[in-house]
């Protein structure tokens, strides 16, 4: 087996490490930190990034330190439609074991999109459809997402987005939301309480040890998604949210 990874499979698994890390870096990233993150000789990262630029996955900026590069996003958008057709059999139990719209939605840079979605079968449901944008502050997911991340970078997302007032409702202030992620993760889920959309309830999990930063949610009016019910609902969204889980690591 070592022997076999000495050859291209090595260079394979080198090269998606340093994208991967340009990824972590906010998607531009200089070649000594790459050197210094990954452990490897500057003269082997000059060689890998110098292919991903030639093929397109990688480009070098004006200021001589290079990003994510265009081609990267059609592997993106292809891999994002295909996650919506494996996550739906998944969100479809939960929409049985609820009655609430689910929903599925990832962390992209600093927004949340949803991805895929199981619609209520009730006649008045949610109508967040997939693919929308939403800032992550004021979202059930949002919180969920931003709950696995340190406290520094979740300041200095909310420093780059702004906290905007989706509602009356929705926290605009920075301690108060770094008190609530802190309640997320005593409590194990995320609670919108109205500050997406008024009269709305959502409540969301992040999906454990998810290859991208994912969460699941149900969604309804808050006069279904009670109190009372919340027990339930959270159950049944970590139950899911380990089943989507296996599904993207196996």
């Amino acid at each position: 087996m070592s022997a076999d990874r000495t050859g291209g499979v090595q260079s394979l698994e080198r090269a998606f490490d340093l994208l991967e890390r340009m990824a972590d870096a906010g998607g531009e990233v200089g070649l000594s930190e790459l050197s210094a993150a990954s452990g490897l000789p500057l003269p082997t990262i000059h060689r890998l990034v110098r292919t991903l630029v030639d093929c397109g996955y990688v480009r070098q900026q004006p200021n001589r330190r290079y990003a994510l590069g265009p081609r990267l996003i059609r592997l993106g958008e292809s891999a994002s439609r295909l996650l919506g057709t494996w996550a739906r059999p998944c969100l479809a139990e939960l929409v049985e074991a609820t009655g609430e719209t689910a929903n599925l939605a990832l962390l992209d840079g600093d927004e949340v999109v949803y991805v895929a979605q199981a619609p209520s079968r009730h006649s008045m449901r949610m109508f967040t459809e997939v693919g929308r944008r939403v800032l992550p502050h004021s979202t059930g997911v949002g919180k969920a997402l931003l709950a696995e991340l340190p406290v520094r970078e979740v300041r200095s997302l909310l420093a780059r987005t702004g906290m905007p007032a989706a509602t009356e409702r929705t926290i605009t202030d920075p301690d108060a939301f770094l008190a609530e992620l802190d309640r997320v993760r005593r409590h194990g889920y995320a609670l919108d309480d109205g500050e997406q959309e008024t009269g709305v309830r959502c409540l969301a999990v992040a999906v454990p040890d998810a290859p991208t930063a994912a969460a699941v949610s149900v969604s309804g009016p808050a006069g279904r998604v009670t109190d009372a019910a919340t027990d339930a609902f959270v159950r049944a969204l970590h139950e899911v949210a380990g089943k989507l889980a296996r599904a993207l690591t196996t």
